[in-house]
């Protein structure tokens, strides 16, 4: 009976912070559409002329108490440029990850995203080998990430700008992606690679 009653109270607590999150999306400007499910309060850091755009049935799950894996943080959304653009799209499910668009970061329908997983567009900073001195003062524009629908990213994951990852690809875990994932494969590893190809 306690069990219950402490499993109730949780769930009211999700329910509550459901709501606030909502009405700080809407504050900041965020776009969303019919269903969103959202499990404890994601962080969303935007630029008044950037857009976050997710779609209808849209999971953003920071909810560490009952997600199957270990989760190290909530879900974290920046769009902190004057244009950058995060858009996901219907019956995605995002979970525990980072999503960081200086630039563009486009996910498909239907994708799964797994805990602690970290997709971003930039490398932060140039390489400015000409003058390493001067690194920390610069900054890369970053190169669009498009995530096609159908796609499943396994848990602890990088995907880094430039990154097209095609319709119904599978990353694994622990994977570093950069470039072209072609559709309907198995890439992964450190620097990822085709595992398998349906």
């Amino acid at each position: 009976m306690l069990s219950f009653l402490i499993y109730k109270i949780y769930r009211i607590k999700i329910f509550l912070f459901s709501i606030y999150s909502r009405s700080i999306m809407k504050f900041l400007g965020v776009n969303y559409g019919k269903k969103i499910n959202i499990l404890f309060h994601p962080m969303i850091i935007k630029h008044k002329n950037a857009k976050i755009i997710l779609g209808d049935n849209v999971t953003l799950n920071s909810d560490r108490k009952y997600y199957h894996l270990g989760m190290f943080a909530n879900v974290k959304l920046v769009a902190d440029k004057k244009n950058s653009v995060i858009k996901v799209g219907d019956n995605s499910r995002i979970n525990g990850t980072c999503i960081h668009a200086f630039n563009s970061v486009q996910i498909g329908k239907n994708c799964l995203i797994a805990a602690n997983t970290h997709i971003i567009d930039s490398n932060g900073h140039l390489l400015s080998f000409d003058d390493t001195s001067n690194r920390i003062h610069t900054q890369d524009k970053g190169k669009p990430i498009i995530i096609g629908d159908n796609v499943w990213i396994g848990t602890g994951c990088l995907i880094l700008g430039g990154t097209i990852i095609e319709e119904g690809a599978v990353i694994s875990a622990n994977s570093v992606v950069k470039g072209l994932v072609p559709a309907n494969s198995l890439f992964g590893g450190n620097p990822s690679k085709l595992i398998k190809q349906n």
